[in-house]
């Protein structure tokens, strides 16, 4: 709509200036038709009138005070030529007669002499404004050619174009008004046609997988909008059908790795365990005089076994059942250094900010995060020339941050993105539950849990729990 009311103002505007040029041009050649016409009617009165002979000698001697009368009456100055060009007289006073050429070009005697109707107009520019001649045979009473009439015209166009411009300015003032309402008017109309595709980006804006989506309902909608509003809601339908079918699946799938896990774990001290077993019956004598002795290192060999399994199944039994959060309000600087205190070894730092940073969060779990981060740490620097692990805690606006570094061997790259599933683990020992297990706790606090590393280099995880 701005778009065409800008270029009907420009179309208008160039078509008005064409027009007022054109009925300009119109109106000079006529009013000198008319000049010319008048003139010439004037001329063959005195022709008639006079007593002189009506020849090109007695020209000069009919007009000599009649050109004088003729331009006072008609108000436009002429001059009479020969048929040869030459000056005859001038209708001007004597100082401006000296600038009328005193002799015609040959090319106007030509063009003049070849004209179907004997008539030849001149245009020139002259001091910026538009200047015509016309010239034209004038006939004795027989209609014969005795001298040559020549009408200049000097165009004024300054009431025209004076006209032109209030015109113009009139017509921008009102294309500016037009203008300006149709910007109001495509805007509150944009607004209309698109409230309901605004609604519908704001529904696929918030839709998430994880939550239950609202299905979009408008009164009367177009037939377009209906069509992409009905798409939507089937959509939805189908995505929360999807949803819950992958639910089921992901849950079918982690019970399945789940239970391959502990099967796995606990294959692993039934094998020993067994050998043992198989060992001692087939070399056990009751007669033997160590019999006492082998009994205790049967018995101590079963005993490490099942602490084993029994540990196997409380890891999975905690990473399976969580206990429910106590938000305590603590000082989480001295708790974290309370969780520091079961290692004893001595390239394990703490630094932290301030003596005292407060949040709420659960004492037991916030440990298992710090202790956990703290053992994969140590397991991570036992060939390095000289660990280090550094554990900071500090303060950001509304949350507070956690971090354990070390100097050990690092992750590669192609671990990175399975360090918190709940069956990774890089070592030869453990069930890689324990960074999964920090992840939970964090993310039930809301919280985010990040890590980098370069191999070889040393990791750095940071655990940031909110204040509130």
């Amino acid at each position: 709509m701005i778009l065409l009311v800008v270029i009907a103002s420009v179309l208008i505007a160039g078509v008005t200036i064409y027009q007022y040029r054109e009925q300009s041009k119109d109106y000079h050649e006529n009013r000198l038709e008319r000049k010319e016409e008048q003139i010439l009617q004037s001329i063959s009165y005195a022709l008639r009138e006079t007593t002189y002979p009506v020849n090109t000698e007695n020209l000069e001697l009919i007009f000599m005070d009649e050109i004088y009368k003729i331009a006072d009456v008609q108000n436009v100055p002429f001059n009479i030529y020969d048929l040869d060009g030459g000056l005859i007289k001038s209708s001007r006073p004597a100082f401006e007669a000296d600038s009328i050429s005193n002799c015609l070009d040959a090319e106007i005697l030509n063009n003049l002499k070849i004209a179907a109707n004997k008539r030849h107009i001149e245009k020139k520019t002259a001091a910026g404004d538009n200047y015509q001649a016309s010239y034209t045979y004038i006939n004795d009473l027989k209609f014969k050619p005795i001298g040559i009439v020549n009408l200049p015209y000097f165009e004024d166009n300054s009431f025209s174009n004076m006209e032109l411009r209030e015109f113009l300015f009139r017509l921008g003032g009102v294309y500016l008004i037009m203008l300006l309402c149709a910007i109001v008017l495509a805007y509150f109309i944009s607004k209309y046609i698109t409230r309901s595709i605004q609604t519908i980006s704001d529904k696929m804006t918030q839709t998430d997988l994880t939550k239950r989506n609202e299905k979009i309902y408008i009164e009367n909608p177009t037939e377009e909008i209906g069509k992409l509003v009905d798409s939507y809601n089937g959509m939805i339908d189908e995505l929360e059908e999807s949803a819950v079918k992958l639910a089921r699946s992901e849950r079918e799938q982690a019970w399945r790795e789940m239970a391959k896990q502990v099967a796995h774990e606990i294959k692993n001290p039934l094998t020993p365990l067994r050998l043992t077993v198989q060992s001692f019956e087939r070399k056990f004598s009751p007669d033997d005089p160590k019999a006492d002795a082998k009994i205790k290192e049967f018995s101590k060999t079963l005993i490490q076994q099942i602490d084993t399994m029994s540990n196997i199944a409380s890891a999975f039994s905690n990473f399976a059942d969580m206990p429910a959060q106590q938000k305590e309000t603590l000082n989480v600087v001295k708790i974290v250094k309370l969780a520091l205190e079961i290692f004893t070894e001595d390239y394990i730092h703490f630094i932290a900010d301030e003596e005292e940073i407060i949040a709420k969060l659960d004492r037991t779990q916030l440990i298992r995060v710090v202790t956990n981060l703290v053992k994969n740490a140590i397991q991570a620097v036992p060939e390095v020339d000289s660990p280090r692990i550094l554990v900071t805690v500090a303060s950001e606006q509304e949350h507070v941050k956690v971090s354990v570094a070390d100097n050990g061997i690092g992750i590669s790259d192609d671990f990175k993105e399975k360090v918190f599933e709940p069956k990774f683990t890089t070592k030869s020992s453990g069930m890689g539950l324990g960074l999964g297990m920090v992840k939970n706790i964090v993310e039930n606090y809301n919280g985010t849990i990040e890590f980098t590393s370069k191999e070889g280099r040393g990791t750095v995880f940071t655990v940031k729990f909110p204040k509130e």
